[in-house]
């Protein structure tokens, strides 16, 4: 059985494939044992904290583009975990998930505001002079 899920953070979209097997896990067809910094990588591992029984059993393949090293963590942590829940069906599986963090299941929607006319960011605006 194969199961496609995927998850979002800021501009990152993370495609998961999951499916039985030996418990490799891969991010851009590289192991997660080599992604680079190490946070990102506990970020994208901790699926498996909460779920250690099922990794053994089952590979990932993850595809992740856009956005930065953080949010692409975040967008890869999101597919995993979705993954896992779709391709067990396990309702306990999905409770200890959102109990631990909403964020596991659930895409985080917000993005930054784009910059407007008359001010340096989104909302900051130009001083003025007083002399």
């Amino acid at each position: 059985m194969v199961t496609n899920t995927s998850g979002k953070k800021k501009t990152a979209i993370a495609r998961a494939t999951v499916r039985d097997g030996e418990g490799r896990v891969r991010i851009n067809s590289s192991p997660v044992e080599l992604v680079d910094p190490e946070t990102s990588r506990l970020k994208m591992t901790e699926p498996f904290r909460i779920a250690d029984e099922v990794r053994d059993s089952i590979d990932i393949e993850v595809a992740v583009e856009g956005g930065g090293v953080s949010g692409q963590a975040d967008a890869v942590r999101t597919a995993i975990a979705r993954g896992l829940v779709q391709h067990t069906g396990d309702a306990e599986l999905r409770d200890a998930f959102m109990e631990f963090d909403r964020s596991l299941l659930v895409n985080d929607v917000r993005q930054s505001e784009p910059k407007k006319w008359g001010g340096p960011g989104a909302r900051a605006r130009y001083q003025k002079s007083y002399r």
